[in-house]
């Protein structure tokens, strides 16, 4: 049975592209980004978009390779992807979305295929389940498109 783990399917999936009560989903908050800004920063210690944007695809992929069991992704590897320092020429706009996009696609493809027991199992380096990993996903997703269309609108000005 899954029915627990359909709500957060759907929750995540409404998050990313679908209606979600809080406004625009994640992916057309992205889409909306005016690409020429997406290095600046609004202030000198804040972060860019595209800092932003690498910052969730790195807590995605760590949500992807934890509900995998990938024993080679350790913390120390995200450790030091997140908050990376943003080249340019590596951390574009576009090849940045892709990959956040292809890892919640994968996530959720993996999600279809558990049951809602799995989701009391503890997540590898954490203290906690997979219950809790799921909702901060989502929920890391809504706050940092906020940060996200905020900074945008920032810029505009």
């Amino acid at each position: 049975m899954k029915t627990e783990l359909e709500t957060i399917i759907l929750t995540l999936r409404n998050t990313l592209s679908g209606k979600p009560w809080f406004g625009k989903p994640v992916y057309t908050i992205l889409e909306e980004v005016h690409p020429a800004l997406v290095y600046k920063k609004p202030l000198e210690t804040g972060h860019s978009m595209i800092d932003l944007l690498y910052h969730m695809l790195t807590w995605s992929e760590f949500t992807l390779a934890r509900i995998r069991r990938e024993e080679e992704k350790d913390m120390e590897a995200f450790d030091k992807k997140d908050w990376r320092i943003i080249d340019p020429l590596e951390h574009t706009w576009g090849k940045g979305i892709k990959n956040f996009r292809n890892t919640n696609d994968s996530i959720l493809g993996v999600l279809e295929a558990k049951s809602d027991d799995w989701l009391n199992e503890k997540v590898d380096y954490r203290d906690y389940n997979f219950r809790t990993l799921l909702s901060g996903i989502s929920q890391h997703h809504i706050y940092h498109a906020g940060q996200l269309a905020y900074v945008s609108k920032l810029l505009l000005v």
